[in-house]
């Protein structure tokens, strides 16, 4: 894991955002399946991870520019960073939202 040294997005983190699905948003609607959820830090949307077919967390930051994304796995606190390709966690940070 990184620092979030190297991270300028860090201060755009709201921890207060609601997950927007308890699964990718976009597999749910399309009949999809993913292998890990991510949440975008930005918004709340809930995108699958690169490893899943649709690879809809990173289409979601190249469509809105939103920078963060946090994993929605449960037990796992790591941010990460697309334009600075960087993961990194965040000591002390409210422990992140996971699907069921």
């Amino acid at each position: 894991m990184g620092s979030m040294a190297g991270c300028s997005h860090v201060p755009t983190i709201d921890f207060e955002l609601r997950p927007s699905a308890d699964g990718c948003e976009d597999c749910l609607a399309a009949g999809g399946q993913w292998v890990h959820l991510r949440m975008c830090e930005a918004c709340g949307h809930v995108g699958c991870c690169d490893s899943s077919p649709a690879r809809h967390a990173t289409a979601h930051h190249h469509t809105t520019g939103h920078p963060l994304v946090r994993s929605f796995e449960p037990g796992e606190e790591w941010f990460w960073c697309y334009p600075d390709g960087l993961a990194f966690e965040l000591p002390g940070a409210p422990p992140a939202p996971s699907h069921s």
